[in-house]
């Protein structure tokens, strides 16, 4: 009778205390989980802002490098040239509409000697005085392509390249071309984030926030309105301590990056809040409380032995599982929506670190433009003596090779308009040996400058592939320039390409450089072993993500008598179903 009267009393107890061990744990879990977590959560959000921070300066260098060559090509313009010394201008405007149209530029201005505006793509501007202005005095002070900034009474800024216009060494005139950088400020506003560009005196030039221009970093902190889109969003997001922030906005925390441009010491900073760290972090712990309070009802429910309690119960999980599921849906939801925002991101990566290598190849391109140029204007001048001495036969055949001449740029040019082309996603057979020539050709002048020897092995029939032409010259691009740079200290710089086809297709690029010192972390994004400035280490990895797009792969290794070994593998048509499958 005893031990029987000491039971019930001793049940009570020990369910108290296990309801009691189970609170201290379920708390000490859910803290414990809040650091981790949002610790984790915080370092994916750094590492997806440092990603958009390199796309977004991608762009702005792209933008502008695209730009810098067109006032060196308008300044030898024939038709601009004739307008300036004839005075008739009457085709000169719809002559500068045409070839922002064809540049996407986001305006053309021409400037006779005296700085008046003879030509416009706005035609108000026609008449107007600009002597005065930074892109005319700097053009008149230099002989190379001037980049200028100007404030206008309105506040915006006006970004621009212009450069003087010569006959027989005299000044004639000026061409202005006006770099669209405010695009990029529209982009922008579709994120959360906030993105600033400072120019190399601190002063912020491009900004999500317009009362920001013309302010530094700290006064733009300082004076940003409260009801703006990231205050609210610092008002939903509750505070927490195990986050250290790097900087503060009206004494909200601010997660802080920064990425140079190269380009005139500019610099683009981005701020971005924690509400999308905070909802992570507390979606886990919904579902961490969901399971304790499902645990600590079940605890409840063994001890109660009462209907109304287990049906209670029963009620409660009900609803509880209702919510996670809900929960669950508007996580996959995210998470497919940023898988989509990211594909995206790839694509105009690839396509940005394109249009840089294009950037590059335009110096030397114009250094191979200028050559015939001058064999054109002394052909001409033979000609006019040999008409004016009545001798047509011989004067035709200094035509002809003008003719020549003018083919030989017009294929430069049809180049180097081919590779800034995006590439498609259908492919189509193409010989792959054509896409090796043509790779070799954009990078001849470069390669040719740098004293490189270049010995290309290619079959004598055609080797056929089913690709994707442009992308797969890129990833040709690539791999030369990376040749170039590795053997920029060799004294007897070489570069080998070798194509061959047997079962599958191969094209080999090998180099007599200084080697791969790190080949496990040679196609992560972001690794690179050249200076700063020179790369952010996404060409490989970019080019490795193309090769597999189409149905390949892409291999590096050390030669056994040293440089380095790039090697692309491709199917051939008849194997590429059995390759995907």
């Amino acid at each position: 009778m005893s031990e029987t009267s000491e039971r019930p009393g001793a049940r009570p107890w020990l369910a108290r205390l296990a309801m009691l061990l189970l609170i201290l744990a379920g708390g000490g879990l859910v803290w414990w989980t809040n650091l981790f977590l949002t610790e984790r959560f915080t370092e994916t959000t750094r590492s997806r802002a440092e990603v958009r921070l390199a796309l977004y300066s991608g762009n702005i260098l792209s933008e502008l490098q695209r730009n810098q060559i067109v006032p060196q090509l308008l300044a030898r313009d024939p038709t601009l040239i004739g307008a300036l010394n004839s005075g008739d201008f009457s085709q000169s405007s719809i002559r500068l509409i045409e070839y922002r149209n064809e540049i996407a530029a986001e305006s053309l201005l021409l400037m006779d000697g005296e700085g008046r505006a003879v030509a416009a793509t706005d035609r108000a501007l026609i008449g107007s005085i600009h002597r005065a202005e930074p892109y005319y005095v700097e053009a008149t002070r230099s002989n190379d392509t001037v980049f200028t900034t100007s404030v206008l009474e309105s506040g915006a800024r006006i970004f621009a390249y212009s450069r003087r216009i010569e006959l027989q060494g005299a000044l004639i005139g000026v061409i202005m071309v006006e770099v669209d950088l405010k695009k990029f400020e529209t982009s922008w506003a579709g994120f959360t984030d906030a993105v600033i560009v400072a120019d190399s005196e601190a002063q912020i030039i491009l900004s999500t926030e317009a009362r920001w221009r013309g302010l530094t970093e700290e006064e733009a902190l300082e004076v940003r309105p409260a009801e703006s889109a990231i205050e609210r969003a610092f008002q939903a997001t509750a505070r927490w301590g195990a986050v250290p922030a790097d900087a503060y906005l009206q004494g909200e925390a601010l997660m802080r990056q920064e990425a140079r441009i190269g380009f005139q010491g500019w610099r683009i900073t981005s701020f971005t809040t924690y509400a999308g760290v905070r909802e992570r972090v507390n979606a886990v712990l919904a579902l961490e409380i969901m399971g304790i309070a499902i645990l600590m009802a079940l605890v409840f429910y063994f001890a109660s032995r009462k209907a109304t309690s287990r049906l209670r119960f029963f009620q409660r999980e009900s609803a509880e599982l209702r919510q996670l599921n809900q929960a669950l849906q508007r996580e996959i939801a995210e998470r497919q929506k940023a898988e989509r925002h990211l594909e995206v991101a790839e694509q105009t990566l690839q396509q940005s670190s394109k249009l840089a290598a294009l950037g590059e190849m335009s110096a030397a391109v114009s250094h191979e433009l200028n050559q015939p140029l001058a064999a054109m204007k002394t052909y001409l001048a033979g000609a006019k003596l040999l008409l004016q001495r009545r001798r047509p036969d011989e004067a035709l055949s200094s035509f002809q090779r003008i003719d020549d001449l003018i083919e030989r740029m017009g294929a430069i040019t049809r180049q180097l308009k081919s590779y800034a082309r995006k590439g498609g996603t259908a492919f189509e057979p193409i010989d792959a040996r054509k896409s090796v020539s043509s790779a070799l050709s954009m990078m001849e002048p470069q390669l040719r400058r740098g004293d490189i020897e270049i010995d290309a092995s290619l079959p004598r029939d055609p080797v056929i592939i089913e690709a994707d032409r442009i992308r797969l010259e890129q990833v040709l691009v690539n791999l030369l320039r990376n040749a170039l740079d590795a053997t920029k200290a060799t004294p007897d710089p070489k570069v080998k390409l070798l194509l061959t086809m047997g079962d599958e297709v191969r094209i080999t690029v090998r180099d007599n450089g200084s080697g791969i010192e790190d080949l496990e972390n040679l196609f992560e994004p972001f690794y690179t072993t050249k200076a700063p400035g020179d790369g952010v280490g996404l060409g490989l990895a970019i080019s490795s993500g193309i090769v597999n797009d189409l149905g390949g792969r892409l291999t590096a290794r050390n030669g056994s008598e040293g440089g380095a070994v790039f090697e692309i593998t491709l199917p051939l048509p008849g194997n590429r179903t059995e390759a995907a499958e």
